[in-house]
Order: structure tokens, then sequence, then C-alpha cells
């Protein structure tokens, strides 16, 4: 192999060149302005370019960061809070029963009962009291179902429509009371709607 052979084309090609042609000048400026270093005012605009390209990349690191962060706690509040969402729900049919034991036994009839009649109703009672309260101790608290309150669809579920004494679009009748953990419904209420009066 040849020592042409063995260089780049570009080396030949420059070589081949007379000292004095337009080629060879234009080569040689282009060699000289790559060797020069550049002026203070050009280095300066370059290096405040960088900066703040730097600053802009450590301002949205940091907003990331920040955003993370608030992401994570609003996770583990969530957490906590509806943790025990699954458990709550299975322990609402335990109070509908004491609910349906307490209804079920009319006020006329609880003042003619036993002793121990009375000791089984107040019995219920008290663990009917004590089940909410463990309820809304974890933030699991009843939905307000009451005749006469305002109906919301996210709270409650409507299964009829009925004249009442209750003004249109309000709750004539409760089949099942609702339940909400923190902010979410837990289980809608069973309600039926007023038509109003009926004429």
């Amino acid at each position: 192999m040849t020592e042409d052979q063995k260089r780049p084309p570009e080396a030949v090609e420059t070589e081949n060149l007379d000292a004095g042609s337009p080629e060879s000048e234009v080569l040689e400026e282009a060699a000289e302005a790559e060797n020069r270093e550049p002026d203070a005012e050009t280095r300066i605009a370059e290096l405040e370019g960088e900066v703040t390209a730097l600053k802009d990349q450590v301002l949205r690191a940091h907003a990331e960061m920040e955003n993370v962060r608030k992401r994570s706690q609003k996770e583990i509040v969530d957490a906590r809070t509806y943790a025990v969402e699954k458990f709550a729900g299975d322990l609402l049919s335990v109070s509908d029963n004491l609910a349906r034991a307490l209804a079920a036994l009319p006020d006329e009839e609880r003042e003619v009962l036993t002793e121990a009649g009375q000791n089984l109703l107040g019995g219920i009672e008290m663990t009917q009291k004590e089940l909410h309260a463990k309820l809304a101790k974890h933030g699991v608290t009843a939905i307000d179902a009451e005749p006469g309150a305002t109906f919301d669809p996210n709270k409650h579920e409507a299964v009829s429509q009925i004249p009442s004494q209750h003004p249109s679009g309000t709750i004539a009748e409760t089949f099942q009371s609702g339940w909400k953990i923190g902010e979410r419904t837990l289980r809608a209420a069973i309600v039926a709607v007023s038509a109003g009066p009926s004429n």
C-alpha cells in the first residue's frame, strides 16, 4: 500500500491543491477559524446561555421533585383514610341487621317487655351504638338520608318517585341507610324521591 492510499481522501485532495488556489485559501481560513479563540463577548454569551439552560433544568427537576413529594403525601393520606374501606363495607350488613332487629319491635310493645326482654333490647341498642362509634372512629359515617333532605345522586340511589308532603326532588322515604368513608361514598342510601304533594 502506497503512502497516498494510507491517508484519508481529504488529506490527499488538500495536498494536491496549489498553495495559491481559491480552494486552498478557503480551507486555510476554515482551519484558522477553528483554531481561533472566540472573542470575550461571544464566550460570555455562550456561557450565559449555558447558565440559563442549567437553571431551567434545575428548576424543572425541583418542580418535578415537589410534585412527586405532594403525590406521595396524598397517597399516604388516602391509604390511611381508605385502608379499612373493604372491612367497613363488610360490617355494614351487621349494622343493617341490628337496625332491623330494633325496628322489628314497635314502641308500644317495648314498654310491656319483661326485664329480660328490656335487657336484650338494651344490649342490641348498645351494640349498634358501639359499632357506629367504632366505624366513625375510622372515618366511616352515615349519609344523611332523612325524609326532606336534598337528594344527591352521588350519595343516594333512587328506586322510586312517590308523592309525599316533602318538596319535589327531596327524599321521601329511606329504605336502606347509606355510608361514606372520608369523602368517598361507601354505600349509597337507597331512597324514594318525593314527587311533591299529590293533587
